[in-house]
């Protein structure tokens, strides 16, 4: 669903974009400096309990997500296979380190029911992608679902963000939210398949 607003964040992006690519700043480079800025801010804010500072530190580097693609437009050649391959990699490096602070946030806080459910949107969001990329690795079509990445970043950060600033059970809330859609959007996409390969 949020697919439909790349379009507009890309043209937002474009003059930091073109910035970079005059500065000979590459499209892995944005990658891997993204990744590492929500890995850090994820494993050391969230655990700490700045909820609010964590989420806004990690939308920002999430951005590089976006730009990463922009700078590969705009540098010729439109990407690379490796940087491709980089790019979703990372993607769930950064995921599992955001859910991962989470977890040590209510592990600390002792909510061990929270760590739980926690825990399965991390496994929940791995199984998602993977059953998109070992489809996609058969030569089918899986670009299906309630809640791909940006809904789950979504989701995780604005919960995480508003808890920060003292909005009571939005946590809490957001994470049985994502943990239910991680999981119908994994049987979409089995379906999804299933379809497809006709049995």
């Amino acid at each position: 669903m949020l697919k439909l607003l790349r379009p507009a964040m890309t043209r937002i992006l474009t003059p930091l974009g073109r910035a970079l690519v005059n500065r000979g700043i590459g499209p892995n480079t944005v990658t891997a400096i993204g990744t590492l800025g929500t890995v850090a801010a994820a494993l050391v804010l969230f655990p700490l309990g700045q909820l609010w500072w964590g989420a806004f530190t990690i939308a920002v580097f999430v951005l590089f997500d976006l730009l990463d693609g922009v700078v590969a437009r705009l540098g010729g050649g439109g990407g690379s296979t490796w940087g491709a391959f980089l790019d979703s990699t990372l993607d769930r490096v950064a995921d599992a380190a955001i859910f991962s602070g989470l977890i040590v946030y209510f592990a600390l806080d002792g909510d061990l029911l929270m760590v739980a459910v926690t825990l399965f949107c991390l496994v929940a969001g791995a199984l998602v992608s993977y059953v998109k990329a070992r489809a996609e690795g058969l030569g089918l079509t899986c670009d299906v679902g309630l809640a791909e990445r940006p809904e789950r970043l979504l989701v995780s950060l604005v919960a995480a963000g508003l808890s920060g600033l003292g909005v009571p059970y939005i946590l809490p809330a957001g994470m049985w939210l994502l943990a239910v859609a991680s999981a119908v959007t994994v049987v979409q996409r089995i379906l999804h398949v299933r379809r497809q390969t006709g049995e």
